[in-house]
């Protein structure tokens, strides 16, 4: 199936400069979109925009902290003033910060919010508020399978992708009179740098395959740990003319690991 409403939009994407971010800011560019990929990591940003020119797709960098409301504000404004009207949201920024619950300080609790729940919020409303003027637009937020699964280890990172992905529900609802459409694509376990911070470098990945009864962790049932680029085209397909009538939607693709009603 070929996917519609993509050519020609403006796509902001934020986490472009590696992981499921950069892969979104690829597979969107080779859409059609004009993408603006934006992270705070100018040297990995950069190697990813060159790529994506070089391949004779249409991709501007953009460096801004998505926790910083006010940069926001302004690196949204220059985009719609050099590429034109934003019609793709794609919340892909996120950290990651392990740990048991009573050994997380309190700078590893609020960075992690900071990124992964205000700074949807902070790009979400910036974005919003335009995509009303034209009365149209598309907001995807990458959250987690781990937003509705307990995990050992991993309380701030799922509480702030539990947050992020209501938060775009919410933000759904208000948007639904202006023809916005708001979703949430939630990973499981994805071949990223994340991933493999978490893990270690060359980590052995079947325990992750086959599930850790200790962890209370169930393994992956398709047999395998996702790509970025799986998740890139589920958001992909959510941005879509094809999803058209889908809103509000959690969209899990993980495997199966979830066991996601």
């Amino acid at each position: 199936m070929e996917l519609t409403g993509i050519e020609s939009t403006v796509a902001l994407v934020t986490g472009a400069a590696q992981g499921i971010g950069a892969a979104v800011a690829g597979v969107l560019a080779g859409a059609g979109a004009r993408v603006a990929a934006v992270d705070r990591n100018p040297e990995a940003l950069a190697t990813v925009v060159t790529k994506l020119e070089a391949e004779g797709e249409s991709a501007r960098g953009y460096v801004v902290d998505v926790c910083d409301s006010e940069a926001v504000d302004a690196l949204v404004q220059r985009v719609e003033q050099e590429l034109g009207p934003i019609g793709i949201l794609v919340n892909a920024a996120g950290v990651l910060h392990t740990g048991r619950v009573v050994e997380l300080s309190d700078r590893q609790w609020s960075d992690t919010f900071s990124v992964n729940a205000s700074g949807v919020f902070h790009m979400s409303r910036a974005v919003a508020r335009r995509m009303i003027q034209h009365r149209h637009g598309s907001i995807v937020t990458v959250a987690s399978n781990a937003a509705g699964v307990p995990r050992t280890e991993m309380a701030a990172y799922a509480a702030s992708k539990a947050a992020s992905a209501q938060f775009t529900r919410c933000l759904g609802l208000e948007l639904s009179d202006y023809g916005i459409r708001c979703n949430i694509v939630s990973p499981g376990s994805t071949e990223t740098p994340m991933l493999r911070a978490m893990l270690g470098d060359g980590a052995d990945l079947r325990p992750v395959i086959d599930g850790t009864p200790a962890a209370y962790r169930v393994g992956i049932p398709l047999r395998k740990v996702a790509q970025p680029r799986d998740v890139a085209e589920a958001v992909a397909y959510l941005v879509s003319d094809q999803a058209g009538h889908v809103t509000m939607h959690d969209l899990y693709v993980d495997g199966g690991a979830a066991l996601h009603v």
